[in-house]
C-alpha cells in the first residue's frame, strides 16, 4: 500500500534544490545588474525588474546591496531565466568580439606607424573604401608626433578613423 502511495505522489524537488535554483536566479539578477544600461535595454525583462536594477545602481551600502540583490532574485522568479541567460551570453560574447576588433584596430594602427606605405597598401587591400590620401596624411602626422615626443592627437585620430572603417 505504501508503494502505491509513493508511486502516485509526484516527486517534489528537495529544499536544497529549491535553494540552488533561487541562488541561480539571484546570481543571474546580479549579472543583469552589472550590465551597462544600453546592454540591459536589449534584454526582455519586465518593468519591475528593470526598475529594481536601476535602484540597485543607486544603492551604496553593502547590506542594502545584498538585500536588494535578494529582491532582484525574487523578481527573477517571474522571468524566463533561460531566455535571459541566452541574452546575457550573447551580450558577453558581443563584448568579446568588440574587444577582439579593438585589438585588431590597435594592431593596424601600430603597424601603419611602424611600416608606413607597405602596411598602408596591405590595409587598403582589405578596405577598398578607405580614403588613401586622408589615411596617409593621418599616418604621417602620427609618426611625426612620435618622433617629436608630442601628445598622440593624430594617432588618436588615426585610430578613430580605422575604427570607423572597421565598423562600416
Amino acid at each position: 500500500m505504501d508503494q502505491e502511495l509513493d508511486e502516485q505522489t509526484p516527486e517534489r524537488p528537495s529544499k536544497s534544490q529549491i535553494k540552488r535554483e533561487m541562488q541561480h536566479l539571484q546570481d543571474l539578477g546580479q549579472q543583469l545588474a552589472k550590465l551597462a544600461p544600453d546592454a540591459l535595454s536589449a534584454i526582455a525583462v519586465n518593468d519591475d525588474l528593470r526598475a529594481a536594477i536601476a535602484e540597485h545602481h543607486r544603492l551604496k551600502g553593502r547590506e542594502a546591496l545584498r538585500r536588494h540583490l535578494q529582491y532582484i532574485g525574487r523578481l527573477m522568479r517571474k522571468e524566463d531565466a533561460t531566455s535571459i541567460e541566452k541574452a546575457l551570453q550573447a551580450a558577453q560574447s558581443g563584448s568579446v568580439e568588440d574587444k577582439r576588433r579593438l585589438h585588431l584596430t590597435e594592431q593596424w594602427r601600430d603597424r601603419l606607424l611602424l611600416q608606413g606605405d607597405e602596411a598602408l597598401a596591405d590595409f587598403l587591400d582589405g578596405h577598398p573604401g578607405a580614403d588613401r590620401q586622408h589615411l596617409r596624411q593621418l599616418v604621417r602626422k602620427a609618426a611625426q608626433e612620435q618622433v617629436r615626443g608630442k601628445p598622440p592627437a593624430a594617432a588618436r585620430k588615426l585610430f578613430k578613423y580605422l575604427r570607423q572603417l572597421d565598423g562600416a
